[in-house]
Parts: structure tokens; sequence; C-alpha cells
């Protein structure tokens, strides 16, 4: 039933989502990163992404999507990897979901799924790579274990995703407010025993993970880590090649260390080659 109540909660939420849009603005110009000029950072595609007549060559057979984080805008998140990707050869695509990242996990993996059919129906594309960043690169994992996905994704490369959940008790504090995602990603959730039930990681995709040991958001950083066969699962930490890298959460999607292991991942049959060794630079 839709009465006065339904009509004031919608609106309720679309002056969350606006002040929430506010703040990823002025976290933007906080960390020294600029917009476009007179534009809304929500719904503005990073460089090079969102090409609909883009169509993968058999070099790069896959779009890749992007899939952000907690609280970033898509533009934000993917600043440096998409440009980059895009440079290497590939179609590229991204979009903002789940009111800044906010909403329940299942309904912002819903959105997703819904995305990845257009890309797929825009390219011709049989699947889609997909990297996700924090929030984005656990997200996708319940769009391939219940919604689908496990037939549609090639890879999926995460960096540094909140697989298992953090202990940082900000993410209950914000979960408390107007973060449900961030109850869903506190470790020990019901919404994350459901996601690591057996099989945490479904035949379908190769499941790539890029984690830090110098992350402070997803607490303690082995909880990025996902169990599975070596033939389709590698898990990375980055100072096990690099031990003197300092990349932190936010720093990841923009470290060229990181975007590294992403090409090597979407550029070889299978998972990223645990054997690799990358160019020690530092995120910069």
């Amino acid at each position: 039933m839709r009465g006065p109540s339904g009509r004031s909660g919608r609106r309720s939420g679309r002056r969350t989502a606006r002040l929430l849009a506010v703040a990823a603005t002025a976290a933007l110009c906080t960390i020294g990163v600029a917009a476009p000029a007179g534009a809304d950072t929500v719904d503005i595609a990073p460089p090079g992404a969102n090409d609909w007549s883009c169509k993968p060559d058999s070099a790069h057979p896959q779009p890749v999507v992007l899939v952000n984080g907690t609280f970033k805008t898509s533009y934000e998140n993917w600043l440096t990897l998409s440009p980059a990707l895009v440079n290497a050869g590939y179609c590229v695509f991204s979009f903002d979901y789940g009111d800044m990242e906010t909403a329940p996990i299942p309904d912002s993996a819903a959105q997703l799924r819904d995305f990845v059919n257009a890309v797929l129906g825009a390219t011709g594309a049989k699947k889609v790579d997909i990297v996700g960043h924090s929030q984005g690169g656990m997200m996708p994992r319940y769009y391939v274990k219940f919604l689908g996905g496990a037939t549609k994704v090639d890879d999926l490369v995460g960096i540094v995703p909140s697989n298992h959940g953090t202990t940082n008790p900000l993410a209950l504090a914000a979960g408390a407010t107007v973060c449900p995602s961030c109850v869903d990603q506190t470790a020990g959730s019901a919404f994350l025993a459901k996601l690591n039930s057996d099989p945490e990681t479904p035949v379908g995709p190769d499941y790539t993970v890029i984690t830090t040991r110098d992350d402070e958001v997803v607490v303690p950083y082995t909880s990025a880590f996902l169990d599975g066969p070596a033939s389709y699962v590698t898990n990375v930490l980055l100072q096990d090649r690099c031990p003197l890298d300092t990349t932190e959460h936010d720093q990841a999607p923009k470290s060229p260390l990181v975007e590294q292991w992403v090409l090597n991942a979407l550029n070889r049959k299978g998972p990223a080659d645990p054997a690799f060794e990358p160019r020690c630079v530092s995120a910069g």
C-alpha cells in the first residue's frame, strides 16, 4: 500500500542520497581530485568509460565492468584505472549504484545484474570481466552466486574487497545511521554468512583478490582473501612481491602496482598468475 508515509520515505531517501552526493563531492575536493567543471560527480563516467558503441576485439573479448566502493563515485574511484584499461584495448563500463553504495548489498547486486545485461546487449559479448574496489569487489560475488552471474562473468578481480567483512567499528557506526551496506560488511553479519557459505567461490568466474597489508578499512587485511582451488582463485598480497609498498585502502584503485596485477589477471586465461613479478612502483 502506498500512502503519504511511503511518499515521505521516498523523499527522505532522495534527500539522503543528495546529502551523500554533496559529501562525496566535498571528499573529492579534500583529496585534491577535481570533477569536471560545473558537473555533478554522481553518474559521471570516469575517463574512457561507457562508450556504448565500443565492440570488444578478439584480444580483449570481454568488456570490463568497474564497480566502485562504498561512499565513492564511479568517476572518482576509477579516474586512473579506467583510462589505463581503455588504453590497453578494453571496452570499459562503470555505473553508480545503491544510493552512494549504501543500500542493502543484495539490492545493489540486482542493479549490477541489470547493468551487466545492458553491457552484454550493447557489445554483443558473451561474458564480462568485473573489477571492483572494496564493496565493489565483494558485492559482485552475490550476483555470481545468487543472481545468475556465474555464467556471465569471466574474471572477477577484487581490489581490497570486503569479502569477509571488517572489524573496523566505524562500519557498524555508519550502518546505524544511513548505511545498510556497512552493516552487511561488518564481520560476522548475516549477509556475509550467507555469501560465504559453501561454496565460497562458485564455479564460473576466475577470482583474483588484490590486497595490501596497510589496509586500514578492511580489517584485518586477510579478510579479503578467498578460499578455492588454485586453478581459478589467486590471492595477491602486494607486499609479497614489493615489500616496501605502502598502498592503503583508498589509494589501491589508483596504484600503478595494482594496475599491473589487474592487467595480468585480465590478459590471461585463469586468475592472476601467482608467480607474476610486477615492477615495484609506489601508489603515488
